[in-house]
């Protein structure tokens, strides 16, 4: 029986879309059956303490850390000296280098381990994560992870805020922050918020 070829993912969504909550699960699955995993976050996010996966649900999860100058690809092969390991998982994948997603791609390739990573694919100004387009550019499989605007549609942007709710159209790109800080919208609405559409008026 020939075995099946291992792969990188990329689960993408806005914020508050479920990610973490897929990962850890996804983790579970594994070890329910025998098999181990590794856990990578990035170590910038500490919001639910350092090295720790965590969803809004309540679930987490130890993790080692990267950061932007980390050898992903020599991380990894080091932890597969210390024992077997069915699948690496890696969350807030937005944050990862061009050259991260290629050490993970070779991870894949040469390693023969599977890779799932878990981000956002669009910043609040609606540019893409240089993480997130490298994993566009070279992942296997991508899969999108669906939330909704508060009108009911699905929100495939994020917008930043500040203490009193305005929208905020400049400033870095990386800036860690929840539900305090950011919202998933659909585009209408993102527009809106943003000022660059002028919502209809009520009918009378």
């Amino acid at each position: 029986m020939t075995r099946a070829m291992a792969k990188l993912y990329f689960h993408y969504s806005t914020m508050n879309a479920g990610k973490s909550t897929l990962l850890l699960q996804a983790s579970y699955n594994y070890i329910e059956r025998g098999m181990q995993t590794y856990l990578l976050t990035a170590k910038l996010d500490d919001r639910s303490g350092k090295g720790r996966i965590a969803s809004r649900i309540g679930i987490a999860a130890e993790a080692d850390t990267y950061a932007a100058d980390t050898d992903l690809q020599a991380m990894i092969a080091a932890r597969l000296e210390d024992g077997p390991c069915a699948c690496v998982l890696l969350d807030e994948a937005q944050w990862l280098s061009r050259e991260q997603v290629w050490q993970l791609a070779r991870v894949v390739d040469d390693l023969d381990v599977p890779v799932m990573c878990y981000g956002l694919r669009v910043d609040f100004r609606g540019e893409l994560f240089p993480g997130s387009a490298a994993l566009l550019a070279l992942a296997d499989e991508m899969r999108e992870v669906r939330t909704i605007c508060w009108c009911g549609r699905k929100a495939t942007m994020v917008i930043r805020v500040d203490a009193e709710g305005k929208a905020l159209t400049e400033g870095a790109q990386v800036e860690v922050g929840g539900n305090d800080r950011y919202v998933s919208l659909c585009r209408r609405h993102f527009r809106e918020r943003i000022g660059d559409r002028v919502p209809p008026e009520p009918p009378v």
